[in-house]
């Protein structure tokens, strides 16, 4: 009998429990009804995408096309209201991709589709020939341990990268656990966690091309990482690299590494015309606001990235994410709600290098991170928003869940505890700001993603139109909500900083 009014004491707090915390992040869905119809029924998404993809184009950070992107969603947030304005960071050096040619030279004749990877040299206009070789470069001493076979030659650094046959028959639990192990092992965690080990990884990744230059090498070959040959694009200006480096189809990489594996040696050709800036340069993050009606100085954040890599025109990562941005404040502004706090859309520039224009955006407004409510971001592709990932913020579980509320009917519902990377939330953590990267269906996403065929073809408009009005709605009600959200933990900002070569391995 004590057990049983132990237990009914307990079934009856947990019962209290949950509406005192609800009570506390109570959601006004008023008004969201108006925000959904003028998403849904008089959309300009797709319009704004076709626009930025087809006319302004790829949009690489530094290029011409980043500032015509800025200056374009500039004058669109101004005309649908909005007070607009750009905000500048200090970016690195430029860099401009040229054009490329590959063929295969032995043991059969013909050409091969490749790409530089971003911010590497070209061959300063050399065709430059040699065998393909694959070394271990992990460490300095492997490479010296492989300096015969380096000379004049274009290195393999890995493994070819898992990927399942798309051809083949579906793939079992069993198969999905080993190709999770083959990743694991081609890219397998740090053995030296510590901050001194972090700094020794990205000294010898910055050395590294610089070692096998010295060495000789012609070049490195890079797996594209996708099937059907479609290549995965990256790079910083914070690792320029002194030797050339090609993404080529994994198709291709693997036929190597097959060759190389029976005693047949490639041979390929290549000849690459890239052209590196020299100073550091000024970029933009494009910032628009509707200013709140009784806490003006309290903000929510929407965010996207506008830059994109430069192989397709950047429509899945991330203009469409941009596009739903530029749409939500279309949506608030011409339904004549007013909220409560300022919600500020940003299109942030430099995601691609490694976030940097958030970082710039955050550490410039770091003395007003109290004063925001949270921020919310849209990058992973085209698909509709499924729901949330809470980034460490459980307690906010049901917070959630009403938020997503008037749209569930959208397919917006699903609420889970779980950490999302990647993209310019992370900028906000570090400061204890709630920051959160929307759920999305893929929609492909892998396959587009910083690919030649990330384009408008892909874009889906009836995601993005549900995308916008989630967006809309979800920042709306924040905006409203009667208090400030608690602030998370605050961690050291880890500022991103260009690791020059050891000494004597820049000549």
């Amino acid at each position: 009998m004590m057990r049983i009014r132990a237990i009914l004491s307990v079934v009856t707090l947990l019962a209290w429990s949950p509406p005192a915390v609800r009570a506390q992040y109570e959601v006004d869905t008023a008004g969201t009804g108006a925000l959904i119809r003028e998403a849904m029924d008089r959309s300009e998404v797709m319009a704004n995408l076709r626009y930025l993809a087809d006319v302004i184009g790829p949009r690489l950070t530094g290029s011409p096309a980043m500032r015509k992107a800025n200056d374009w969603t500039v004058e669109r947030f101004r005309e649908y209201g909005l007070e607009t304005r750009l905000e500048p960071w200090q970016f690195g050096v430029t860099w401009v991709r040229g054009s490329a040619s590959l063929r295969i030279l032995a043991p059969f004749a013909r050409n091969l589709a490749g790409q530089s990877w971003a911010w590497t040299v070209g061959t300063g206009g050399k065709l430059l020939a040699g065998p393909v070789v694959r070394i271990d470069a992990s460490t300095r001493d492997s490479i010296a341990a492989y300096a015969g076979r380096v000379r004049g030659a274009w290195l393999l650094l890995r493994s070819p990268f898992p990927i399942w046959n798309p051809d083949g028959p579906p793939m079992t639990a069993a198969d999905s656990v080993a190709m999770a192990e083959r990743r694991r092992q081609l890219f397998p965690p740090p053995a030296d966690t510590s901050e001194e080990g972090r700094k020794a990884r990205q000294q010898f990744a910055v050395d590294r091309p610089y070692l096998l230059r010295r060495a000789g090498a012609l070049g490195i070959l890079t797996d594209g990482a996708k099937e059907h040959g479609l290549l995965t694009m990256s790079g910083s200006p914070n690792a320029v690299s002194p030797l050339p480096n090609l993404v080529i189809a994994h198709e291709d990489y693997a036929l190597f590494d097959r060759l190389i594996g029976v005693g047949i040696t490639p041979r390929i050709e290549a000849r690459v015309e890239n052209r590196l800036g020299g100073t550091p340069v000024t970029q933009w993050n494009t910032v628009a606001e509707i200013v709140g009606s009784q806490w003006p100085g309290q903000v929510v954040i929407v965010g996207a990235h506008l830059d994109s890599w430069d192989l397709g025109t950047g429509v899945t990562d991330n203009g469409a994410g941009s596009m739903v941005v530029l749409e939500a404040a279309r949506i608030i502004s011409r339904s004549g709600l007013r909220p409560k706090r300022t919600i500020r859309f940003i299109l942030f520039s430099g995601e691609e290098q490694g976030l940097l224009g958030s970082r710039a955006y955050a550490a410039a407004h770091a003395g007003e991170a109290d004063s925001v409510q949270a921020v919310l971001v849209l990058d992973n592709g085209t698909g509709r928003v499924t729901g949330q990932a809470l980034q460490g913020r459980d307690e906010l579980e049901q917070l959630w869940h009403d938020l997503l509320a008037p749209v569930a009917s959208l397919g917006a519902s699903n609420v889970r505890q779980a950490n999302k990377g990647g993209t310019d939330h992370l900028a906000f953590v570090p400061y204890g700001v709630p920051a959160f990267n929307y759920d999305q269906e893929p929609r492909g996403y892998n396959h587009t993603h910083h690919s030649q065929v990330d384009t408008y073809d892909h874009a889906v408009g009836p995601d993005l139109q549900q995308a916008s009005a989630v967006m809309a709605v979800t920042a709306y009600e924040l905006a409203n909500l009667s208090n400030l959200l608690p602030r998370g933990a605050r961690t050291p900002v880890s500022v991103p900083v260009v690791i020059k070569p050891s000494p004597g391995l820049a000549r």
